[in-house]
């Protein structure tokens, strides 16, 4: 059973009717906890993979722009939330106008119109939801990021392992050629009837034999070594003659001309060395762009790459990304949203509510006014008058289709979580497939590598003892690296199989994901 770890990256608030009491603390917390420390119980081949992901979190610019945008969208809480600015309106009398006890200056009116009750919470609500909806996306960013960089870490340790069994095969090809140089020196000192076909000697054979798998490689060629070193050197050939004697000797023996179809060999191996370098050059350069760090900046690879112990549900798998996924998720953050948004837009439709205050500034009058009517002691008493007002929303069909609107949006929301759900299963199916199939890849490369590592022992001392060609041993041995390439590539892609699974399920935060 597998497990794959990524402690907490974000933490996410959890009460869906969403709090929004404190939010200025829950971002500073989050900010905080951006940065995971990471643990890989399932990718213990190698440590270091946990820190190139704490890195691609930390610095990828992408995950970053995501996880800005959900900051700003926080900041659209409290604007959502705020009443109408107050309105301020002064007038002043030029010049000023005579009323009953004084002179009228200057009105100071100020007005607090006030949305129908519930308007702000509703409002408040759908910019949490969209602040949700920019969650789950920069959730979405983040488990991209790591599929990618799971991805060319599988493909870099298959390069790595391809480059290590070309190293040994050519290192065997370098031993088949001291056989071959060592035939050829026999030939050249011994039986010319024999026609390069003598006979190994003890040692030589029974160092072949003992080579029994691949493990043993070292022995067979220290022993290889030992027998070219006290074999005798005829005729000044040894295994680094020059190009001349080399084409003097060719027609003396056939043991000559296997020695140069061995050294083929050896350059076209050393050419797909080189190609395998420059390809894990190429990809390093773009696992440290994941990372943005420099392209040249050195990556720990393990020695092999192993599979992935794992075993899939698909039920509870499903399950588990319906719950988990942040697709599904962003979807039915919207799908509130709308809701939400409905709520407000009738909400709207009720009337508004206003309370003010007019401020009368009066100046004091020392006669009596035109009327006759003498000045009394209110005479210069500013005024001062409370007012309330009422928005009368008459036209009410802007209301209904902004109702409506909300409502056909949060139909089409959940009409798209379907679609998205479908999408989802079926890419699971089409993972599991793939699977599946690079599971059964591994097992047949597997033994079919077995079973070619066996036959070139058998081939290599059949050789030895001259009753085999050496086109035989080369066959053999062509086929031999290329199981072992292939399972390297199987083994890479069930892997990469592996976290993209877990990838619809998301990467979740502060537990470990079981897949069972």
């Amino acid at each position: 059973m597998s497990t794959i770890r990524t402690n907490v990256f974000v933490k996410r608030t959890q009460n869906k009717s969403i709090c929004f009491a404190g939010y200025r603390k829950r971002l500073i917390l989050i900010t905080m906890l951006l940065f995971p420390v990471m643990t890989n119980g399932v990718f213990a081949q190698s440590d270091s993979l946990g820190r190139y992901l704490e890195t691609a979190a930390r610095n990828n610019p992408g995950v970053k722009a995501d996880f800005l945008a959900y900051q700003a969208s926080l900041q659209k809480i409290p604007q959502a939330g705020a009443i109408p600015d107050p309105q301020l309106d002064m007038g002043f009398f030029l010049p000023s106008m005579d009323v009953i006890d004084g002179r009228r200056i200057a009105d100071f009116t100020l007005m607090q119109m006030f949305p129908w009750f519930g308007s702000r919470k509703a409002a408040q609500t759908e910019a949490g939801h969209m602040a949700n909806m920019a969650f789950e996306k920069f959730r979405e960013s983040r488990d991209n990021l790591y599929l990618q960089v799971y991805t060319q870490w599988f493909l870099l340790c298959s390069l790595r392992q391809q480059l290590i069994n070309s190293r040994e095969n050519k290192d065997y090809l370098t031993q088949l050629e001291t056989l071959a140089l060592r035939r050829f020196s026999a030939s050249q000192g011994g039986n010319p009837a024999s026609g390069g076909r003598s006979q190994a000697s003890p040692a030589a054979a029974g160092s072949m034999g003992a080579a029994g798998n691949m493990g043993n490689a070292g022995a067979m060629g220290s022993s290889m070594g030992e027998t070219a070193t006290r074999s005798s050197t005829t005729g000044g050939t040894t295994s680094s003659m020059s190009s001349g004697a080399v084409m003097q000797n060719m027609s003396a023996s056939p043991g000559m001309s296997e020695a140069l179809r061995i050294q083929l060999e050896i350059i076209e191996l050393e050419n797909n060395i080189e190609s395998i370098l420059s390809a894990i050059k190429a990809e390093t350069a773009k696992f440290n762009a994941l990372l943005n760090r420099p392209a040249d900046s050195s990556i720990q690879l393990p020695d092999s790459i192993e599979q992935i112990p794992f075993l899939l549900n698909v039920a509870e798998t499903m399950e588990k990304i319906t719950g988990r996924n942040p697709m599904l998720g962003m979807i039915n953050e919207e799908e509130a949203a709308y809701k939400a948004k409905a709520e407000m837009n009738k909400k709207m439709s009720y009337p508004m509510l206003g309370i003010g205050l007019q401020y009368s500034v009066t100046g004091k009058r020392m006669d009596m006014n035109p009327t006759g009517i003498p000045v009394t002691e209110m005479n210069g008493i500013d005024m001062i008058m409370p007012m309330v007002s009422v928005s009368i929303p008459i036209y009410r069909n802007k209301y209904k289709a902004q109702q409506k609107e909300s409502d056909y949006l949060r139909q089409a929301s959940r009409e798209a979580y379907s679609d998205a759900r479908n999408e989802l299963e079926a890419e699971l199916y089409r993972n599991k497939h793939q699977l599946d199939d690079a599971a059964r890849k591994i097992t047949l490369y597997e033994k079919q590598t077995q079973l070619a590592l066996t036959t070139y022992n058998l081939v290599v001392q059949e050789f030895v003892s001259g009753k085999s060609e050496l086109t035989d041993v080369i066959q053999v041995q062509r086929q031999l690296s290329d199981y072992r390439l292939k399972k390297a590539e199987a083994v890479a892609d069930y892997n990469t199989m592996v976290t993209a699974i877990q990838k619809l399920i998301s990467f979740n935060d502060n537990e470990y994901n079981t897949i069972k």
